[in-house]
């Protein structure tokens, strides 16, 4: 196969549609390697780092063999993470777009009975951390007997948050016809025994590290004192004036005390640590995929589940206290076939550190001086012209793919015994509008949300004024949301 292609794994024209749409163009080698044999139902323990598209090696394949009528679950997919059952969520979402996959994140923090109710409803795929699955199970919101695809995404760093007994116990629940893949940045012991335990003579698939190699990422280390941080990391912002820029702290006071600098000198910035409330979180994350602000200022639980396409440049602020954290951080950038900068600013006791660092990633970062006062003045200008703009989202995957997408909102629903099928009879009669036209449909008690595709949503809200649903009339609106 010497052309790499989506074309070459008989994929379905729905999932086809949604990968051009995402501009998925060229399978990446975690995918070339996982995607056939993930087709062919084999257990799978795949080495890879966070970046190199493995949300999509699995999400593709998953996407492609769910049964769509099937109304229980099929696929569960663990993560470490609320970050990261969101962002998978996301990303199985957009691939699955056009063959109406129903794909929910379930997580601690967030109210039970709203994701108990969205259970209920047809959902093919589920996300989640290992402990609140765990809890759906035990109060039977979580079916689990059509399950047949179990996903165990970052398994070292789920051990590592002490996971490990929950992991077990959800497996111990699952249909044991599943196939089970693992995914994981680094095959510690423990990780190696669960997949032993657990899995069909697993195949394992190697992929080699290019997330650290200098090929996209150029590295340097910058050496400096710790109370002359701050005036170092404003003069790098000048002479590199990223586009976007994460500054990745050890400790959420770092993250304070930097954040409420930056922000005293007007830049463009948020922050992100365990500290904050979950919809704080959230909401941060959206508003730097969206480009609200140009500077994210996070501990190390935004380097896992951070997939955005154009950071330009990771700023270690801190060194990073574990090796593997070094290869999180800085795959944040250079992804996507772009190139990235990272700066490790290193005070004089960090040596050791920095040493374990480059024995791990195989290569010495090399060392450069911190900018002088001439490259700052020099910078300045153009630094206060683009700190004053926007910033610029050329590549959000979801608002593309949600571009011709609108969300309708019906006033009734599961009470006046309206089904999914309801809704496409009906819909699918307005001149011009076909079933395929029709996306994901979401029925709750008394009220009803309905995907339009294609463009076609005025047409169909038009249309809808005056329709009845079973002999229903509805009211109909554009979603707010």
């Amino acid at each position: 196969m010497s052309e790499k292609s989506f074309d070459n794994y008989h994929l379905s024209d729905e999932i086809k549609r949604a990968l051009s749409v995402l501009k998925y163009e060229t399978p990446t080698e975690v995918q070339c390697q996982v995607l056939p044999l993930a087709m062919e139902n084999k257990d799978l323990v795949v080495k890879s780092q966070t970046g190199s598209g493995k949300t999509a090696s699995f999400g593709i394949p998953i996407c492609e063999m769910i049964e769509w009528e099937e109304k229980k679950p099929q696929a569960l997919i663990l993560t470490p993470t609320r970050e990261l059952a969101v962002q998978v969520r996301e990303d199985i979402t957009n691939i699955g777009r056009f063959k109406r996959i129903k794909a929910m994140a379930v997580y601690g923090k967030e109210p039970f009975a709203k994701q108990k109710e969205e259970l209920k409803q047809k959902t093919h795929v589920v996300a989640g951390t290992p402990g609140r699955v765990m809890d759906h199970i035990e109060r039977g919101t979580l079916e689990l007997d059509r399950v047949k695809y179990l996903i165990i995404d970052e398994a070292d760093e789920m051990l590592n948050m002490g996971f490990i007994d929950e992991v077990e116990a959800i497996i111990d629940e699952l249909p044991l016809n599943r196939v089970t893949m693992v995914f994981s940045a680094t095959l510690p012991k423990d990780v190696e025994n669960l997949c032993h335990k657990y899995m069909k003579n697993p195949i394992n698939i190697v992929i080699a590290s290019t997330g650290v190699t200098t090929d996209t990422i150029e590295h340097s280390l910058i050496e400096v004192k710790e109370e002359e941080k701050i005036s170092l990391l404003k003069d790098v912002m000048v002479v590199e004036n990223p586009d976007s820029c994460l500054i990745f702290c050890r400790t959420k006071e770092h993250v304070d005390t930097v954040f409420t600098e930056m922000e005293a000198s007007n830049y463009s910035c948020e922050r992100l640590h365990g500290g904050l409330e979950q919809v704080d979180r959230f909401a941060v994350m959206d508003g730097f995929k969206m480009g609200n602000f140009r500077y994210l200022v996070a501990t190390d639980v935004a380097a896992r589940g951070i997939d955005i396409d154009n950071v330009t440049l990771v700023i270690n602020y801190d060194v990073p206290m574990e090796k593997e954290s070094y290869v999180h951080r800085t795959g944040r950038t250079g992804r996507a076939g772009n190139k990235g900068k990272a700066i490790t600013f290193a005070t004089p006791y960090e040596g050791k550190f920095i040493k374990a660092i480059e024995k791990y990633i195989g290569f010495e970062i090399p060392t450069k001086e911190a900018p002088n006062q001439q490259e700052v003045t020099a910078g300045k200008a153009a630094f206060e012209e683009k700190i004053s703009g926007r910033r610029v989202v050329r590549n959000n995957k979801t608002a593309r793919i949600n571009k011709d997408i609108t969300k309708l909102h019906f006033s009734g629903g599961k009470k006046k015994k309206i089904r999914a099928v309801d809704f496409v009879g009906t819909i699918a009669k307005i001149p011009g509008v076909t079933a395929a036209d029709i996306g994901i449909i979401t029925i709750q008690d008394n009220l009803s949300y309905v995907d339009i595709l294609n463009g076609k949503g005025s047409l169909v809200l038009q249309a809808m004024e005056n329709a009845t649903i079973k002999g229903k009339k509805l009211k109909v609106s554009k979603a707010i949301k």
